[in-house]
């Protein structure tokens, strides 16, 4: 059943529903076969006493919007209850000034979600929230778990039920799990979570609540990014520090890989849950990062340009201009034209407000495919030999569709560069990349590639080079993407094929 903002609501178990309202996702639907990298999920969390905390959230997931943009959710905590808004759609389509004026508290956790487990249906939104033996808490999680499998089977042996099945459960993503196993311990929250994040495998930035205290844990790897901020009364928790800028609060430090921090009255304090083995996510660099977020001291904008410089080393092109695919391509654009000494231009417009409508678009609509987020200026283009930079390359029917449209903008020639190597691998950590089977990489060579949409060369950064300009050792890298070494054990029912 669905319904429109405002109409009939379902009950279950005689309580509401809230349910899905109509939404025609252009970005994903213009072509259902091709959508690029899916960012992983954006949390928050704030512990302010005298401060909105509620609008803190929501101007902290607004930074995190990038994110996730399929539903949005906050819990908000008074000291004696908890209180939890969620629904799905953007930020902005979720929350209202009357909304986030009836969550009054001094602390809340928030999240602004992209489905990488479970369906996108408003029971997976985030905070999820249980009730315990002392109180209530809810959770947010950034990330993805990779053994689901072995948690629901210990959730079992806890509450002495049969193993629980997805279909059986209020929602069907693994963050319902940790929260389900939090809650079954007599133990204050701390002393629950410092038992049960140890058993977590996989990805996971954590930011949860009860009534009185903000938590944020990451796991060893800290495959994810999270950060700690200070405001003048008070503390954030973020996935970037972009959200920490947009609420004012200074940027202390990372929250570290294997680390637990609580915060209440009594101030901030911090425990191991298990020993650190840095792997932080090199993608964040290439894509899910905004430009103007700090990751391990360096600024994403500032790797960007430097990849681009080293893609002009690697894959020169003798061309009239450099252009981006905006947005994510304008950084290493700027490194390459700065490195070649080739013009920099603006060759495509986009449209910034095509995203989530609330009208499906009509067939006749999706037939112009990439037209509704790019339109080309044909007087830049025309006659020009273009060197065109782009994050990624995944399936490939975008790029395809792009260097068309081009051509039919009279473009001389196309020089299609990528400033990450080619994506090889499916991502198990909280990245919805396709399958290996539906990636355009494996098996084919490179000039294959460029064969298949249309370029007349084709560049790849090498991952060497990707990874020197982040300025992060190897070592301290998840590089599975491109080169299919996981940090952290994959899911039982995927075999690696041979490469």
């Amino acid at each position: 059943m669905t319904e429109s903002c405002g109409g009939t609501i379902p009950v279950q178990n005689g309580y509401p529903v809230p349910v899905r309202r109509p939404d025609g996702m252009l970005t994903h639907e213009l072509d259902p076969q091709d959508h690029g990298p899916q960012d992983a999920c954006g949390v928050f969390g704030v512990w302010a006493p005298g401060e909105e905390v509620a609008k803190l959230t929501y101007f902290g997931l607004f930074a995190l919007q990038h994110r996730g943009q399929e539903s949005a959710g906050m819990a908000v905590s008074n000291g004696r209850q908890l209180m939890v808004f969620k629904d799905m759609g953007l930020v902005s389509q979720v929350f209202d000034e009357s909304t986030l004026g009836s969550l009054k508290g001094h602390l809340a956790v928030g999240h602004t979600r992209y489905s990488t487990t479970g369906a996108s249906v408003w029971s997976n939104a985030q905070p999820t929230f249980r009730s315990t033996r002392r109180g209530s808490m809810a959770l947010c999680h950034n990330g993805n778990l990779t053994n689901s499998t072995r948690l629901e089977q210990l959730l079992s042996e806890r509450t002495d039920a049969p193993v629980p099945h997805k279909e059986n459960m209020d929602s069907t993503n693994d963050t319902s799990l940790v929260t389900a196993l939090l809650a079954t311990y007599d133990e204050p929250l701390e002393e629950a979570a410092l038992e049960v994040l140890p058993k977590l495998e996989g990805a996971f930035s954590l930011t949860f609540c009860d009534e009185e205290t903000l938590y944020a844990a990451r796991d060893p790897q800290g495959i994810r990014p999270l950060v700690l901020g200070r405001l003048s009364h008070g503390w954030v928790v973020a996935s970037e520090t972009c959200a920490l800028d947009i609420v004012g609060a200074s940027f202390v430090r990372e929250v570290e890989p294997g680390e637990l921090v609580m915060i209440d009255e009594n101030g901030l304090r911090s425990r191991t849950f298990a020993e650190p083995e840095p792997k932080g996510c090199i993608f964040e660099y290439v894509y899910l990062a905004r430009p103007d977020t700090q990751i391990s001291g360096r600024r994403v904008h500032e790797v960007r340009v430097e990849i681009g410089r080293r893609l002009a080393r690697e894959h020169p092109a003798d061309a009239d201009m450099v252009m981006p695919v905006p947005e994510s391509g304008t950084p290493a654009a700027l490194g390459y034209a700065e490195e070649s000494g080739i013009p920099f231009g603006q060759g495509l417009v986009k449209n910034a407000y095509v995203g989530r409508t609330f009208i499906q678009p009509s067939q006749t609509i999706r037939q112009l495919g990439i037209r509704l987020k790019l339109n080309p200026l044909r007087h830049v283009i025309e006659g020009r030999r273009l060197v065109v930079v782009d994050d990624s390359i995944v399936r490939g029917n975008t790029q395809r569709q792009l260097i068309r449209m081009l051509r039919e903008a009279g473009a001389a020639e196309v020089h299609v560069r990528i400033s990450s190597p080619p994506v090889q691998w499916p991502c198990f950590y909280g990245i919805d990349f396709a399958s290996r089977a539906e990636l355009i990489a494996p098996g084919l060579s490179v000039d294959e590639i460029r064969r298949s949409i249309g370029a007349d060369t084709l560049g790849y950064v090498g991952i060497d080079g990707l990874t020197e300009a982040s300025g992060i050792p190897e070592t301290n890298l998840c590089r599975a993407c491109f080169d299919g070494r996981y940090p952290v054990a994959t899911p039982e029912h995927f075999v690696q094929e041979e490469s």
